[in-house]
């Protein structure tokens, strides 16, 4: 059974691809593992602003590119962990996606290195129970709003 296609084809993602392919390839690799570490805590930005900052006049891009760069690979490895994807099949879809292949293989061996694990954060991040505090207030809205569509 052929791995399904986790990445686009859109403006977007080829815009991303292009500029990604510009990066060097080792800042390359340690930007990717940082996304990586922080992938599975959703409310906790990756970067602080003055990290941004550096980053930009790094791989020499406006804040807007920025952010597509590392919302697109943040994308990727959502959709890596998403479909428990092997190293080879994410490379493989990458390179069709046109990304260069030695940043395809710094993807392939940075997720065969930390992606069981990332693959484990998100099963525990979904399954275990989340912290939920009611107040008076919220439950009298809950049952005055649910009354007239009994």
């Amino acid at each position: 059974m052929a791995a399904p296609t986790v990445i686009p084809d859109t403006v977007s993602v080829r815009k991303a691809v292009s500029l990604i392919n510009a990066i060097d390839t080792g800042k390359f690799s340690r930007l990717l593992s940082r996304i990586l570490q922080k992938l599975h805590l959703k409310a906790e930005s990756t970067f602080t602003e003055e990290e941004e900052e550096k980053l930009q006049a790094a791989f020499s891009v406006e804040k807007q590119d920025l952010h597509l760069v590392l919302e697109t690979i943040a994308f990727i490895l959502e959709q890596a962990v998403y479909h428990n994807l092997k190293p080879t099949v994410l490379q493989q879809q990458l390179e069709h996606s046109k990304l260069d292949h030695d940043k395809a293989e710094v993807f392939a061996t940075t997720w065969a290195a930390a992606g069981p694990e990332t693959v484990e954060k998100f099963r525990q991040r979904t399954l275990s129970p989340q912290k939920v505090t009611v107040t008076e207030t919220h439950r009298k809205y809950f049952f005055i709003g649910t009354e007239g569509t009994q």
